[in-house]
């Protein structure tokens, strides 16, 4: 059951015809990764007739700018997220985060391209980034995200490891992050495991079953990627101290 708030800025997105993509823990939840989430993510394609629909569906939310920087496009352009608090009486108090632009992953119209689509039980549709374009845009510098990452592919692959696609086991093989589960599928696809080990080095390691070796392999890994999105937010990070003193 999707919680009415949600519901209720998701189908005034729908109304006012913006194309956003649910991501962060909302669509975990969809996803079946978690089982709830206090505010809505929301990735939106930026443009002048995108932004008017948007700015119009959150005025419909009596949605207000809680955070620097200010309710303006060019922010988002630049990587920055906006942030909104709704007071509509059907939405009261919900958090929405809205971001264009993501370290590392593809431009909202190849998001939107292979979006998600899925129906809850009322038949209302709901656009979610593709799972992996959700895994990736979870690659940050929190430690909260990473044991988010390992459940929405674990379930992934517990759903659909006895009949997968080529492509799903390429992703599996590039994102699972649980030892058992990567000497699993190293047991059962050992052609592409030997592929992928030339990509992902702690591969060789899963079709060793070493599973110390997979441990330390999957730590430095989150360990590099934190430092990536640290270095990517180092400059975004003093521009917005700038902005709330300016404030």
């Amino acid at each position: 059951m999707i919680p009415n708030p949600i519901r209720k800025v998701l189908s005034t997105m729908e109304a006012h015809q913006v194309r956003v993509l649910l991501m962060g823990g909302q669509a975990c939840v969809f996803y079946g990764a978690a089982e709830f989430s206090r505010d809505i993510d929301l990735a939106v394609l930026t443009g002048a007739e995108n932004w008017q629909r948007l700015k119009a569906a959150l005025h419909e939310l009596q949605a207000e700018c809680i955070a620097v920087p200010p309710c303006d496009m060019n922010y988002l352009l630049r990587g920055f997220a906006l942030h909104f608090r709704c007071h509509h009486p059907d939405a009261r108090g919900l958090r929405i985060d809205v971001m264009s632009v993501m370290r590392g992953v593809e431009e909202f119209p190849k998001l939107w391209e292979r979006r998600a689509s899925l129906a809850d039980a009322a038949g209302a549709v709901y656009n979610l980034l593709w799972l992996p374009d959700l895994v990736q845009a979870k690659k940050t510098q929190r430690s909260r995200d990473w044991p988010m990452i390992q459940r929405l592919v674990d379930t992934d692959y517990r759903i659909g490891r006895e009949n997968p696609s080529p492509n799903e086991i390429a992703f599996w093989l590039r994102e699972l992050r649980t030892a058992q589960f990567l000497i699993e599928i190293a047991g059962r696809h050992p052609e592409a495991s030997r592929q992928w080990s030339a990509q992902r080095p702690l591969i060789k390691h899963a079709i060793n079953g070493n599973v110390a070796a997979i441990t330390a392999g999957l730590a430095e890994e989150e360990k590099q990627e934190r430092e990536r999105d640290r270095i990517y937010w180092q400059p975004l990070k003093a521009e917005l101290e700038k902005l709330r003193r300016a404030k």
